[in-house]
């Protein structure tokens, strides 16, 4: 076990490249996989990628939040007093890997932004407080976390399934999410992906000689975030503005009033938007005034050069799959020699590989949805097991695809290839879980 960890984190610092430089050359592959397997050519599969490629706007702007939120919310002083006692609970090094890993996967489930962010916030706080740990592993678990998300309360393609009207309804009707979130077989997957990764995790830690910590003066974003203010009597005017608890309190309770408002008429339904503004609002009260929290935004911001320079280029590279038929190509592929047993695993396996290529949930499912579902109907697999059998696809290969990755490594200060040694382990260990999941259930 010890050797094979050691041999994967070698080949991923030897081998794979900055994330920048792995969608570039992942647009390489499919361009040509196009050219080969679809009766796309050079010039439309050009059209292809230029027609899709600001296409993630919106989305990369919701990424760029997650971040900046996150990270000012866990620079206040408040929160991080919080993360901090918690940080404190573990005795070892093993005990911290297992307790960062537990907590990324119950907030991935609840919501898939809120664990990516939460389980790397958490991760640097301990840290700061647990001697002997090896920094790459600690990020690695609070992003294996992430693993867990299309089969919780946030999955997009449960949630699209079960919403009137959504595009496939004509084929399988509405699917309420007892049916497949709550389904028997997918809360089997996920209790077994809750003992499963942890232990996985803990089994990785490398030996003394080889453990990589980290130098925990730099883990402290806010250290100069609380400096005094100016002196009341030299204030101007604006210097007060700026220094207002009152203005920030004001606009803090403005948005949690608005929040709660949300969550009594639409009940703990949990969405990036809303993420986002609990971050921001919780921010804005937790820094005190409007400067200070200024001041977070501005340290928070530097980490998010991956987002807003990569997401275009994946957006991209989803156009040509998309548009080309590549994605159909692929899917039809599996399909082809499946039967009613063996059809979810292949569903599963096929939705992984596509994944590598169109990371996005609800991207995906549209791309795959009607090869999949009229297969199930010929084959009498229930609508709802293929449809979960995708979005646990989706899932699995994130563990090896940097694109979600992005927030975890900014936060952290690391580079994709520093946890993907890891991460590889988790992608092996996880997908036996699952394929056996829809195997035996």
């Amino acid at each position: 076990m010890k050797y094979m960890i050691s041999l994967s984190n070698r080949l991923m610092q030897r081998y794979l490249p900055d994330p920048f430089l792995f969608v570039v050359l992942l647009t390489f592959l499919v361009f040509a996989l196009s050219l080969i397997f679809t009766e796309s050519t050079p010039l439309t599969i050009v059209q292809y990628w230029g027609e899709g490629f600001w296409g993630l706007l919106s989305f990369s702007m919701q990424m760029v939040l997650v971040l900046v939120t996150g990270h000012v919310l866990a620079s206040s002083p408040l929160f991080k007093k919080g993360l901090g006692a918690l940080a404190g609970l573990p005795a070892s090094p093993g005990q911290a890997i297992l307790l960062v890993t537990v907590v990324s996967l119950v907030a991935s489930f609840i919501n898939w932004g809120f664990g990516l962010v939460i389980g790397a916030l958490f991760a640097k706080e301990l840290a700061k407080k647990v001697d002997n740990v090896d920094y790459r592993l600690l990020i690695a678990s609070a992003y294996s976390g992430f693993m867990i998300w299309h089969g919780g309360l946030s999955g997009s393609v449960p949630l699209t399934i079960a919403t009137p009207d959504h595009f496939a309804q004509d084929m399988i009707g509405v699917i309420p999410t007892s049916e497949t979130i709550f389904a028997p077989y997918n809360l089997a997957i996920v209790f077994a992906l809750f003992i499963a990764i942890p232990l996985a995790n803990r089994l990785m830690m490398p030996g003394k000689s080889d453990t990589v910590t980290v130098d925990r003066s730099l883990l402290d974003d806010g250290r100069d975030l609380q400096a005094a203010s100016l002196e009341l009597e030299a204030m101007t005017p604006s210097d007060r503005l700026e220094n207002s608890r009152m203005i920030s309190l004001l606009v803090g309770v403005l948005g949690l009033v608005f929040l709660g408002y949300y969550f009594a008429t639409n009940g703990f339904e949990l969405n990036l938007d809303i993420v986002n503004s609990l971050f921001l609002f919780l921010g804005i009260l937790f820094h005190g005034t409007p400067k200070l929290f200024l001041k977070a935004v501005t340290s928070a911001v530097k980490g998010a050069s991956g987002i807003i320079i990569q997401f275009p280029f994946y957006a991209g590279l989803m156009g040509i799959m998309v548009s080309s038929g590549l994605a159909t190509v692929m899917s039809e592929a599996f399909v082809s020699f499946s039967n009613e047993v063996t059809f979810p695993l292949f569903v599963f396996l096929s939705a992984g590989i596509v994944n590598v290529f169109v990371p996005s949930g609800g991207g995906q499912w549209a791309v795959q949805a009607p090869v999949v579902l009229e297969a199930a109907q010929s084959l009498g697999v229930p609508a709802a097991k293929a449809a979960m059998a995708v979005a646990w696809g989706d899932a699995w290969t994130n563990m090896i695809q940097p694109f979600w990755a992005l927030p975890a490594l900014a936060i952290a200060g690391l580079k994709a290839k520093d946890i993907m040694g890891f991460c590889v382990m988790i992608l092996v260990v996880s997908g036996v879980v699952i394929s056996l999941g829809f195997l035996l259930m």
